[in-house]
């Protein structure tokens, strides 16, 4: 059989195979709804701004000049500030309840637990903590009725309020992809690691973390990048002083009538995003590298040790 013949058919008369073809739905849905917004996005940062709104199809830099005014210079560091911390907390709490759940015989019963509050609107649970965190809120009620204090204590409408309910909201979304690395871990590692005389602590550290690199990765892209555009929050729990990027891209569009200032914003948004995606992928392919060569490891000792096993048997 020559080589052309084992082309397949839909090769042979120029016609797109089956898997082109399936693959085209996806590709368009991408591109209007993922890359042609970010190609507008990143050709109005470099446009005028409009006498009455919109952009003047006019080659500008005003707006990256005008990032570089000290009080957005403040904005973007206490959004960084505040994104850096929340993440951080998230990650911390979520790796012992990752552990917790790939350990424990109810994993079902969890999971169902984790995944009850994607099942409700996002602000409803921005209005409960503010009802909880408000001044006759129940956080209140109950310090003064301990007598812990005996005037309410502000916790709304500050950067702890901000970080607490950000906590709050992602934390189901670092638990899971935590949880499925602890459940894919092999824990006879640490059991090793125990028996040549590493304590529980330094198992955990020393083994168990950077087993579950990948998870951890995971858990502070998808914390940190939604947090780092996040809206809601901060407007509604955090006021004036705890504005963040994503309150002033919308300030500069509904308000100022800047567009492309808010575009500019959002092009940082999104190359970090990016950045983000890429730290994720590079930090994956190394693991999966990793693993991959020490499986070869463990094949290459497994068959030397047979082949002097066996030398020793027909000596």
């Amino acid at each position: 059989m020559k080589a052309t013949d084992t082309k397949p058919p839909a090769a042979k008369d120029g016609t797109i195979n089956q898997g082109t073809a399936y693959a085209w739905p996806m590709g368009v849905w991408l591109f209007v709804f993922f890359i042609a917004p970010i190609l507008i996005i990143f050709v109005y940062s470099f446009l005028k701004k409009g006498l009455y709104g919109g952009v003047e199809w006019e080659f500008s830099l005003a707006a990256y000049r005008r990032m570089f005014n000290p009080n957005y210079g403040i904005l973007v560091l206490r959004t960084l500030k505040i994104t850096t911390v929340s993440t951080a907390l998230t990650v911390l709490i979520s790796i012992p309840c990752g552990y917790a759940m790939a350990r424990s015989r109810h994993q079902t019963l969890l999971l169902f637990l984790i995944i009850i509050p994607f099942w409700t609107n996002s602000l409803i649970r921005v209005f409960a903590w503010m009802s909880i965190l408000n001044n006759d809120g129940i956080l209140n009620q109950i310090l003064i009725s301990l007598g812990i204090t005996k005037d309410y204590i502000q916790f709304l409408y500050n950067q702890n309020a901000v970080i607490l309910v950000s906590v709050y909201m992602y934390l189901p979304f670092a638990i899971l992809p935590i949880f499925t690395a602890v459940d894919r871990f092999d824990f006879s590692l640490l059991e090793a690691a125990r028996d040549l005389g590493a304590n529980k602590m330094q198992a955990m550290v020393k083994v168990l973390i950077p087993g579950i690199r990948s998870g951890i990765v995971t858990a502070v892209i998808f914390t940190f990048i939604p947090i780092f555009g996040a809206y809601a929050v901060p407007l509604l729990v955090g006021g004036k002083d705890s504005y963040m990027l994503g309150n002033v891209i919308v300030d500069q569009v509904q308000k100022m009538r800047n567009w492309p200032l808010s575009a500019a914003f959002s092009m940082i948004i999104t190359l970090i995003s990016i950045a983000g995606i890429l730290w994720m992928s590079f930090s994956n392919r190394r693991d999966a590298k990793l693993k991959s060569s020490n499986a070869k490891d463990e094949v290459y000792t497994a068959n030397g040790s047979a082949h002097t096993f066996t030398g020793g048997i027909i000596k």
